[in-house]
């Protein structure tokens, strides 16, 4: 007997698959599947990956949960695989959500929900309201997860930066509390959230790792109005040479979408300069996905092969600063560590390999070339610098 979990989307999603895995009654013979409603296209995964279980483990118990579940759990439950599908309670008490591993990284929920209405957004509907895990709560699930043997900490949510009393004092009393805690990275960011105490710890906080992963969607002031959110695109270079000019090492991530309803081609040329604008290295492209029942699937569309093409063509200028990014990296020293098969990550999140190195190895290493999407190197030190 044993519970496997099938799960998709994001690091949040991988967190509580792992608590609600250990809360399975002793014997359970299941298969979670925990579901993505971001896109259509996760949706229809979701479905895919029901079918794939009950094809593997035909005598297991199918569960579904999660955000395509909670959305439509009637259409989930018609399905002839699922046994069960369960739902969110947003009035009940929030469990903490248990570290899930990835390699030595482990990721750590510190909120769920969000409060804000995104107009092509069903996440808020999926996940209710914001809510804050306890501090004591996550302090504790941080501090199982580095006597498991993590070696680095990312905290995850939906909307981290809504963390109750501010994510910045968060972070500084987790920091204070867990002197064990060498490496804490934080997930996508709401730029027009970083609360000054924050900004005060990417300044100046070595543990605090420098990169910085923002929820841009898009660099055009017309389409973020029409997307309802509350950033301009100048607030959002502002925080961006905000962060680089405190902190040297900073690298920046963007999550953006391509092909909004009403998106004109200078609208999109607006966005693709925003990777230069904003110094983005490490860009998550999104074709536009109308999702039933939003205000942005009622706005006039873009044909399907404008919204494909016009991500194709951000996916590539977002490589070729990626790879201009990597190449600039050569001859450097980085901390690194190592994940798995002599592969991991530096303190920027360049990934890096490094020849006969073990899962858990760590210190710094001199980068001497680029191979595909990634650096390769050699230690210098098996110490952080």
């Amino acid at each position: 007997m044993s519970v496997e979990t099938v799960t998709l989307g994001c690091r949040l999603n991988f967190a509580e698959s792992e608590a609600m895995r250990r809360a399975a009654p002793p014997g359970a013979d299941w298969v979670l599947v925990n579901s993505c409603a971001v896109t259509n296209e996760a949706v229809r995964q979701t479905r895919q990956a029901i079918r794939r279980a009950r094809r593997q483990r035909p005598d297991a118990r199918i569960v579904v949960a999660g955000c395509a579940a909670q959305l439509d759990p009637t259409s989930f439950a018609a399905m002839p695989e699922v046994d069960e599908v369960r739902t969110r309670d947003f009035a009940a008490p929030l469990t903490v959500a248990a570290g899930f591993r990835s390699r030595v990284r482990s990721f750590v929920a510190v909120q769920t929900g969000c409060d804000h209405r995104c107009t092509f957004c069903t996440i808020w509907t999926a996940r209710g309201p914001s809510r804050s895990l306890p501090f004591e709560a996550v302090r504790d699930a941080i501090a199982a997860e580095l006597d498991s043997g993590a070696a680095e900490v990312v905290l995850t949510g939906v909307d981290i930066t809504s963390f109750d009393g501010g994510l910045g004092p968060l972070v500084e009393r987790l920091l204070r509390a867990l002197p064990a805690l060498r490496r804490l990275r934080l997930s996508s960011l709401d730029s027009i959230e970083i609360d000054d105490t924050l900004f005060a710890l990417i300044a100046g906080e070595p543990r605090l790792l420098p990169h910085f992963h923002l929820s841009l969607q898009a660099g055009d002031d017309m389409i973020l109005k029409r997307m309802k959110r509350r950033h301009s695109r100048a607030d959002a270079v502002r925080m961006v040479a905000r962060i680089k000019a405190a902190r040297s090492d900073a690298t920046i991530g963007a999550d953006l979408i391509a092909g909004f309803p009403t998106e004109t081609q200078e609208m999109a040329d607006n966005t693709l300069h925003l990777l230069d604008d904003c110094d983005v290295v490490a860009a998550h492209i999104f074709p536009f996905s109308a999702r039933a029942g939003t205000p942005a699937a009622r706005m006039p569309q873009l044909d399907h092969a404008t919204i494909k093409a016009r991500a194709a063509w951000l996916r590539q200028r977002a490589a070729e600063r990626r790879s201009a990014w990597l190449r600039s990296l050569i001859g450097t020293t980085q901390n690194v560590l190592i994940e798995n098969n002599a592969r991991g990550h530096s303190d920027g999140f360049a990934p890096v390999t490094i020849p006969h190195t073990a899962r858990g190895d760590g210190g710094v290493a001199h980068i001497v070339g680029v191979e595909g999407d990634h650096l390769t190197g050699a230690w210098l030190t098996g110490a952080w610098a």
